[in-house]
């Protein structure tokens, strides 16, 4: 073999040494996450996987789907949940022990379908007539968001009254597609998912009743890719990301 072949052979079996390490080190994360983030993961996975070589699967939930989830044996290396998954003692035992670390969060808001009238929400005392004259209301009762606006109901007064009035839908899309097919009169949820073809935006709670989902993030305590999963969360505060947070409506933590 003359000189320049066997320089050639050398360069391309580093290479392929060069590939097969970094396949080695690439890992498969599995991330538990609210739906309410689901616009912002839509761009930021992709984005992740690109930079780092790892593979993000991820499982979308409400508070309740993801506690179930995080206890339910099944592997897990990541969640970035509403707090109120942490705070039920069961979930918190499937993460690290110490802090967790605040990625973004989000008020809430009112949409009503592209071309409706659009009620008058700016005060407390607003806000409460528009929710009584209110026909039907499209929402997620068994969320964090749900358990939210459940407090802004009993501040107003207004819990039984509710009750009637609420559509219970089973995720954030189905939120959008009722109150955009006029199937629910509004729709009250967190104001960066309203923002989406077919609704506008009337605008978020009032400040003195305005109530915030701060998602947070930790490593599941049974992972056997840390080192992938903290670069994810160091990631998820990196000025990329938080651009991506910003741009989907929520505010960086």
């Amino acid at each position: 073999m003359d000189k320049s072949r066997f320089n050639m052979a050398i360069i391309a079996c580093g290479a392929m040494l060069m590939v097969f390490s970094g396949n080695l080190n690439a890992a498969e994360l599995r991330v538990l996450t609210g739906g309410g983030m689901s616009v912002v993961w839509a761009d930021i996975k992709p984005q992740f996987e690109e930079a780092s070589g790892h593979k993000l699967e991820i499982f979308f939930g409400t508070t309740p789907n993801l506690i179930k989830e995080a206890t339910s044996g099944k592997p897990f290396d990541i969640g970035v949940v509403p707090v109120e998954v942490m705070q039920d003692a069961s979930a918190r035992a499937k993460f690290v022990i110490g802090p967790t670390i605040d990625i973004a969060h989000v008020g809430i808001g009112v949409a009503v379908r592209s071309g409706a009238q659009r009620p008058d929400i700016s005060t407390a005392d607003a806000l409460r007539a528009t929710l009584l004259k209110a026909r039907s209301i499209a929402s997620i009762p068994e969320s964090a968001t749900g358990y939210s606006i459940a407090k802004v109901f009993d501040r107003l007064g207004i819990t039984e009254p509710m009750k009637a009035k609420m559509r219970a839908q089973p995720d954030p899309a189905q939120v959008v597609a009722t109150v955009a097919k006029g199937e629910a009169e509004l729709g009250i949820f967190l104001i960066n998912v309203l923002s989406a073809p077919g609704l506008e935006i009337v605008g978020p709670f009032p400040a003195e009743l305005q109530q915030n989902v701060v998602y947070t993030a930790a490593i599941g305590s049974e992972t056997k890719e840390a080192v992938a999963a903290k670069a994810l969360i160091e990631y998820l505060k990196s000025p990329a990301a938080v651009s991506i947070i910003k741009s989907k409506g929520m505010n960086p933590s």
